[in-house]
């Protein structure tokens, strides 16, 4: 079984996600195999082709900002780099998937609706927090101000949106536990309905 694990920036993914990891499933991070596939030959060829050598600061490190100030106001160039990037990724997840034939497996991706991917999974679930919340994590995490933050929320597909696309919500408040939550989420995935 695969499960598309999302939730906007701020909203404590990547902790559900090593939670599940601890608990058992087999976890495939999108953005990390993203980081990842930019230096794959044919991607890095095509990146420079696209964005320019600026685009690497070096053979291990891509510039990520100078990609951000490139794709954040143009849309068709956003939509060529996704055509570039997403197909590499999806070759890697489809390795992990051969690599762990009988695990529940947990796709992170922040972009889980945008690319489509919601329609290659088995389950959704959306790792909701207050927007007040989101916002103070995300300006401690990255030193940004509130409005670059807000910005980069409002960039996204909402919250609301997600949570109604969604199979399972895991509400990351600071309030109820995460692991309790988590639990419950695989023994729903255990469940007679998903054997």
């Amino acid at each position: 079984m695969i499960v598309g694990l999302t939730g906007g920036i701020g909203s404590g993914k990547s902790m559900v996600s090593r939670i599940l990891s601890l608990m058992g499933c087999a976890v495939f991070s999108s953005d990390e195999a993203a980081k990842q596939v930019y230096f794959e030959e044919a991607v890095k060829k095509n990146v420079i082709a696209l964005l320019g050598s600026d685009a690497y600061k070096s053979d291990c490190e891509i510039d990520r900002s100078y990609i951000s100030s490139k794709i954040f106001s143009d849309t068709s160039l956003l939509q060529s780099l996704n055509g570039i990037i997403h197909p590499a990724v999806a070759q890697s997840f489809n390795a992990f998937v051969n690599t762990h034939p009988k695990a529940i497996i947990i796709k992170e991706t922040a972009l889980l609706f945008e690319a489509g991917i919601d329609k290659e999974v088995d389950m959704i679930v959306t790792v909701a927090a207050d927007e007040e919340i989101r916002v103070e994590r995300v300006m401690h995490r990255d030193g940004l101000s509130r409005n670059e933050v807000l910005k980069k929320i409002k960039s996204q597909l909402s919250q609301e949106e997600k949570i109604k696309k969604s199979h399972y919500v895991i509400y990351n408040n600071n309030n109820r536990s995460l692991i309790e939550q988590c639990a419950e989420l695989i023994e729903k995935l255990k469940g007679p309905q998903h054997v």
